[in-house]
């Protein structure tokens, strides 16, 4: 268990840089931003391909097609969501709704999945999601409280944020439950090389998204410039970073937890994304968080404990097909 959680805790630490790369690069669109950051984890994953060759081999057509859906969703259109939402509403808010996965998670699959992997008890779980609950709560009045205070504050471009924000936590509660089946349903095949095929599976989409997207801004007479922006190497850079840790290495490390721990458990650890989107978020604005915002992460680190020591119960009776 507690490796598990070492390896979920390495996936939130390269997650949280995805909050990083919208507030890096205001003047890029959102959509090339996305397309740009999974060509560049397509691209890194062809020679981790060839390494994972054998593996690979291994995977059938269906698995292919699931990889190919799993990198759609779960890469692409969250990403595009979650960039769109920090690029109207700044990092602290789309960080905390996409905060709030903790508890849609341990929900969803504590109704789904409790005859594969026990029934985690509601009245032992509800204390530690009321914990994480309280905690996002607390750090969203602080932020509520400093976009209220500031001047010519654009309420609608927020609230588009945050319902952009909401579209991503619907595709991340859908990624990790159906990745954790075909992980949980596979306990043979290599985690390592499950990441990689997504890597892979997803090239193709990013690459056919970026043509389009060029093409599209090329026919419009859209200002930017195409292919790289007018930031070309930070561009390349920023992506072939995020790119490797937090798509590949993120991946890897959250493939490695989800076949050592519960669903329901699993889906908790993702606050560490959010605690370390938090301190990347505040380090780029060379600022404490204030002290509202340090007891909502208490209360979030403290909910997180607490889960930890909640154990699934097996359910009685045979598994229904």
């Amino acid at each position: 268990m507690w490796i598990g959680t070492l390896y979920a805790l390495a996936a939130g630490l390269t997650w949280g840089l995805v909050f990083v790369g919208p507030l890096l690069l205001p003047d890029y669109p959102a959509t090339v931003q996305t397309v740009g950051r999974y060509l560049a984890f397509g691209l890194i994953a062809l020679p981790l391909a060839w390494a994972d060759r054998r593996a690979l081999a291994r995977l059938s057509r269906a698995d292919w097609i699931e990889a190919l859906k799993l990198g759609a969703i779960g890469n692409l259109l969250y990403y595009l969501f979650l960039a769109s939402a920090i690029q109207r509403a700044g990092g602290p808010l789309p960080t905390m709704i996409i905060g709030t996965l903790p508890v849609v998670i341990a929900v969803c699959a504590n109704l789904r999945d409790h005859r594969r992997d026990g029934r985690l008890p509601w009245g032992r779980l509800a204390p530690s999601l009321l914990l994480i609950a309280a905690g996002i709560a607390c750090v969203n009045q602080s932020e509520f409280a400093e976009l209220r205070a500031a001047a010519g504050a654009d309420v609608g471009r927020y609230a588009l944020g945050a319902l952009l924000a909401v579209g991503a936590v619907a595709c991340w509660t859908w990624y990790p439950l159906r990745n954790a089946d075909w992980l949980r349903a596979h306990p043979d095949r290599s985690p390592r090389a499950w990441a990689t095929a997504q890597g892979v599976a997803t090239l193709p989409l990013a690459l056919a998204g970026y043509i389009v997207l060029w093409g599209g801004m090329a026919a419009g007479g859209a200002d930017f410039e195409m292919p790289f922006g007018p930031r070309p190497a930070f561009f390349i850079g920023l992506m072939f970073a995020i790119g490797l840790l937090a798509s590949w290495l993120g991946t890897l490390c959250w493939n490695q937890a989800s076949q050592r721990l519960p669903t329901a458990l699993v889906g908790q650890l993702i606050v560490f994304e959010t605690l370390a989107a938090l301190a990347y978020a505040f380090i780029l604005r060379g600022t404490w968080p204030p002290p509202l915002v340090m007891g909502g992460i208490a209360l979030l680190v403290t909910g997180v404990i607490s889960a930890l020591r909640v154990k699934p119960q097996p359910m009685a009776g045979p598994l229904e097909p």
